[in-house]
């Protein structure tokens, strides 16, 4: 018996032998095993050296700005900039905290680095607040948000941020229409009392300081995108619109119905000449800009229902619109549009807004077979455009030119935008595309119902496009934009500057300062201490009386990059932090008596434990 068997198992064994002999396709496994070794090289930075590019990627409903570095995927820095952060203290010092003005999230889509020439410069990048109506900037020599502005008139500026040409103006369009004024009007009258406006903002490099230089009223539709032009289009910029049927309700249904909606075409040069002369109405504090009023800079194209993003092509000369629920994309001409509006060719006209002939300005349509849900566009720089599709889960490369499709690849899954890198200047560098996807399934370790987002790596280089990677990545990936290290330019550290106010440099100068019911602490962080006043018997040590308005006034004396000190007081709910030579302030009320332990709460040294101190709030 035993015998039988063992023969059974010999005999099993060696068909299996002959199986895999004869029938195994073993150069398959190993071409396998070497395309993902080949891909795994692509995005292996080795230790000493650093990613090509800097990947700026919104976070959109946590409100913060994610770095990553390219190709490695890997997430470099989270840089808060519309939503309180306890790690960096952002949103309790007093400067971040008066940014913040009082607001505690928001939802930030669209990163616009700031232009010269039409290519990014790298000093600032600008950011949109759809939830709170705000604009803010980030600083890239530091990665610290450095000016919050909140905006009038506004419902939700998704269809910005983007910069034009120069960085004259950073532009948000809004999403909701809503009454003017902060007014009151029912949803009964929304198509007569309802308005979507633009805002036009400047931002002060050398002050790092937004101002509101115009706004401009629009009809009642939904202003989804938007871009500005280039070069021979400098002048102008572009926004997509949904709802023009007007629809107040379940607008998945009633703000679809018609063929057509819009493509706003806006000449903001014109509308500064007009504001310059003074011609424009005082709304909420905001100068505003009606079409009706001023003829020749506002003019409407109609374009396939529900579009999406709208982009303009490197060279300037096309904007692209993506249909979103008419599977196609659309080529528009700008000189196209220019002749009509020469010819003074219009169809119609919609709240003053001459509207021209779609077949005046189209170029052409371009309709992948079986490609579904375009939403975005990006370009390379051998004239090609790169489309998301969201529902068929796929990237289409097309030549601009000549509408022919040249390759599809699959994303994972339901990609909504995508960044090129450099790939909406002047100048696309044409080596990586990044799918930003909405969905991840079953793509890595559960967490629970709610997967991971994620985004695709593809390299574009090639004729053909390789998915390299896919990676997840906090919630919710929007837009992105890929900017080239060299570009980028970080300080060390923060300029010792010993006329800066409340800064403190040598520990003989810390003190503590009572001015009625406030107290002033200027004091030092250093390795491995604390100095609020040299001269006290205890200088890690602060008294106050219970109901004194506190300022702890912190100068990081150690000038020695990544040398951060934090500074939490238990209890207190109370963290910020000081960079390297920065000087920050904490302002409170000490409402509740007792003891209560300071601590640096980011670690620093070997003997971070030590550096403590007290706070010693006097009962009433």
């Amino acid at each position: 018996m035993i015998k039988r068997i063992i023969a059974a198992v010999i005999g099993i064994a060696a068909g299996l032998l002959v199986a895999v002999v004869f029938f195994a396709d073993l150069n398959k496994a190993d071409q396998n095993a070497g395309e993902n070794k080949t891909k795994a090289e692509k995005v292996y930075v080795p230790y000493g050296e650093k990613d090509e590019y800097y990947m700026m990627a919104s976070g959109g409903h946590s409100g913060q700005l994610f770095v990553y570095g390219l190709p490695s995927m890997r997430k470099i820095r989270t840089v808060p900039v519309f939503t309180p952060d306890p790690a960096t203290g952002y949103g309790y010092d007093d400067k971040s905290k008066e940014m913040l003005g009082g607001f505690t999230w928001g939802d930030f889509h669209h990163p616009a680095i700031s232009e010269t020439e039409g290519d990014y410069d790298g000093e600032f990048l600008f950011a949109n607040d759809v939830g709170n109506n705000r604009v803010a900037a980030v600083d890239l020599s530091t990665f610290h948000t450095v000016d919050i502005m909140s905006l009038p008139n506004m419902g939700g500026p998704h269809a910005g941020v983007f910069v034009t040409e120069n960085t004259e103006y950073i532009a948000l369009p809004t999403r909701f229409a809503r009454p003017l004024d902060g007014k009151f009007a029912d949803l009964d009258e929304y198509e007569n009392e309802y308005k979507g406006v633009v805002s036009m903002t400047t931002f002060d490099r050398e002050k790092k300081k937004f101002d509101l230089a115009y706004q401009v009223v629009l009809p009642p539709w939904s202003y989804d995108l938007s871009d500005a032009g280039k070069k021979m289009s400098s002048d102008w910029i572009v926004m997509t619109t949904y709802n023009s049927e007007f629809a107040t309700t379940n607008l998945e249904i009633n703000a679809s119905q018609n063929d057509r909606d819009y493509i706003v075409l806006l000449n903001w040069k014109k509308l500064e000449e007009e504001v310059a002369e003074g011609n424009y109405d005082d709304v909420n504090g905001a100068k505003m800009i009606d079409p009706r009023k001023h003829k020749g800079a506002i003019f409407a194209v109609p374009v396939a229902k529900s579009p999406h993003g709208v982009d303009v092509t490197p060279d300037g000369t096309r904007f692209i619109a993506a249909g979103k629920l008419a599977p196609m994309m659309t080529v528009f001409s700008f000189q196209k549009a220019f002749d009509a509006i020469e010819k003074g060719s219009f169809t119609d006209e919609k709240f003053g807004i001459p509207v021209l002939a779609y077949e005046d300005v189209m170029e052409r349509e371009v309709d992948p077979p079986g490609a579904l849900g375009p939403l975005h566009t990006q370009f390379d720089d051998k004239g090609n455009a790169y489309n998301t599709m969201f529902i068929s889960s796929e990237i289409v490369k097309w030549n601009v030119d000549t509408g022919e499709v040249i390759d599809r690849t699959p994303t994972y899954f339901s990609p909504g935008h995508s960044t090129a890198a450099e790939g909406d200047t002047v100048s696309p560098d044409g080596k990586w595309l990044v799918a930003l996807n909405k969905i991840a399934k079953d793509n890595f370790l559960s967490v629970g119902p709610s997967h991971p987002e994620s985004m695709d790596l593809i390299d574009i280089s090639g004729e053909k496009m390789e998915h390299v990677m896919a990676a997840p990545v906090d919630p919710e990936p929007h837009y992105a934009q890929i900017i080239h290290r060299d570009k980028i330019n970080t300080i060390t550290v923060y300029p010792k500057d010993e006329a800066r106010e409340n800064s403190v440099w040598k520990q003989d100068d810390t003190r503590v300062e009572r001015k009625g019911n406030e107290v002033h602490i200027y004091g030092i962080a250093m390795r491995s201490k604390f100095i609020f006043d040299a001269k006290s018997e205890r200088p890690d040590a602060v008294t106050v009386k219970e109901g004194d308005r506190v300022f702890f006034h912190m100068t990081n004396i150690d000038l020695d990059q990544d040398i951060t000190h934090g500074f939490g007081i238990n209890e207190y709910d109370l963290n910020f932090e000081v960079q390297p030579g920065q000087t920050n302030t904490l302002e409170f009320v000490a409402d509740k008596p007792g003891v209560y332990p300071i601590y640096c709460t980011n670690f620093c040294s070997a003997l971070h434990q030590e550096m403590s101190g007290y706070l010693l709030v006097e009962p009433k």
